[in-house]
């Protein structure tokens, strides 16, 4: 399939699995770091997957309160998840397809895991764009590359990146 776009990312975190794991699939991690979404897995194939729009992304007229849904394709906890991915958060956004998520945890060395996302975004242009980060300069931020940054330094220093976009800091 020629048209078809994958893009993949590779991130080396001082961390464990099961911290990444948490930070990744539970609501109070989720919202600390990237585009501060509260998400909410059922860890189970055909479980749902949603994510909330924050109280900054609520400012924004037309903002829905889920702004991405899902399904759980695959769970192994906590070394891989494969879900599908919808973007719902503009008309534009929820017009084009479903794209597929997956991340895998691999530990390396010395507390070290490698984590990889390799999101599938064939049939969604306007959303690969984003999550691609080519759309920074329209306010929606780095896309991945902000989002794993994000995790990051959140698991590493136990601060997250400054807050920009629609996130609001936390307390």
């Amino acid at each position: 399939m020629s048209d078809r776009t994958v893009q993949t990312y590779r991130i080396y975190i001082k961390a464990t699995p099961q911290a990444i794991w948490d930070a990744i699939t539970r609501p109070e991690w989720s919202v600390r770091y990237g585009y501060a979404p509260l998400v909410e897995y059922d860890l189970r194939p055909g479980g749902v997957f949603r994510a909330h729009a924050n109280e900054g992304m609520k400012a924004f007229p037309g903002i829905p309160d889920v702004i991405s849904t899902g399904e759980v394709l695959e769970v192994e906890p906590p070394r891989r998840l494969v879900q599908t991915w919808h973007m719902t958060m503009s008309p534009e956004t929820a017009a084009e397809a479903v794209t597929r998520l997956t991340w895998e945890l691999e530990p390396v060395r010395g507390g070290v895991t490698r984590v990889t996302v390799t999101h599938d975004v064939t049939g969604a242009p306007l959303w690969g764009r984003v999550l691609a980060g080519e759309d920074e300069a329209g306010g929606s931020g780095g896309g991945w590359v902000e989002v794993l940054s994000g995790l990051k330094t959140l698991l590493e220093t136990g601060e997250p990146l400054p807050f920009q976009g629609g996130r609001t800091p936390p307390d």
